[in-house]
């Protein structure tokens, strides 16, 4: 494998995850692709091999013992991973908190705050030990300003944002970066999975607006990858022109 910084994508099969991989591939990194979908994985391995090296671990994020697993079963030549995108999580149900369903908020939990610390658990000690790395923490809107019946959601989103800023506080002095993008209204599969498939109710949220796509928020992450040594993208928030915070959206008719 030639010498290039490796980052390690999860979620990595749709969306923010998939978009960010097609452009780190354009650009020079060395991709681990992570995913439960293995028909994906290997479609996205397969087109990306032509512009860089690919790997792939097949895993459910939601598991501390197959993350584990997942991480060590890596070649020598992989393992030392220059930048952790932790991407993978969603929503599941949009529901008052008196009628929530305890699946659903297990599901947001374990993905999008279990899964953000088992992967950085199974990484982020290689970094240390080597003086250098990036963490780069998918966040959202929705972790700094709580809307109607996104509870235990935002919750999860607010728990990365403060696990972002004490990462940071933590690996202060070790040579390792941390980065939080934060994205309003992007356009992917997120709807889809929070309505359980109802395209319907699926599309409603992007309906009257140019939303972002996954692809804008690859290139902020991109641009974070890239800044000098000395230079740190702390935390950004990305908004649709149509958006000025979690609730206030402008749409047309």
């Amino acid at each position: 494998m030639a010498s290039k910084r490796i980052a390690c994508i999860t979620g990595a099969t749709a969306g923010i995850g998939e978009a960010t991989a097609r452009l780190l591939a354009d650009h020079g990194f060395s991709l681990i692709l992570c995913g439960r979908r293995a028909d994906r994985l290997q479609a996205l391995q397969t087109e990306l091999s032509g512009r860089t090296s690919v790997t792939t671990l097949r895993f459910d994020i939601r598991n501390k013992q197959e993350v584990q697993t997942a991480v060590e079963s890596l070649p020598p030549a992989w393992r030392e991973v220059d930048v952790l995108i932790n991407n993978a999580g969603g929503a599941h149900g949009l529901d008052p908190i008196q009628t929530g369903k305890p699946d659903d908020w297990d599901v947001m939990i374990d993905v999008n705050v279990k899964g953000l610390l088992y992967m950085s658990h199974a990484i982020v000690p290689g970094m240390v030990l080597r003086k250098s790395g990036h963490i780069v923490n998918l966040g959202s809107i929705a972790g700094r300003e709580v809307y109607g019946n996104g509870n235990v959601y935002c919750a999860s989103k607010f728990a990365v944002d403060a696990l972002s800023r004490g990462m940071r506080i933590d690996l202060n002095g070790t040579g390792v970066k941390v980065t939080q993008i934060n994205p309003g209204l992007v356009e992917t599969e997120f709807s889809m999975v929070r309505f359980k498939g109802d395209e319907t109710r699926a599309s409603k949220p992007y309906q009257g607006l140019d939303p972002l796509q996954g692809k804008d928020i690859a290139d902020m992450i991109l641009f974070a990858l890239t800044r000098p040594p000395h230079v740190v993208v702390a935390d950004l928030v990305v908004f649709p022109l149509a958006q000025a915070s979690a609730t206030v959206v402008k749409r047309e008719d």
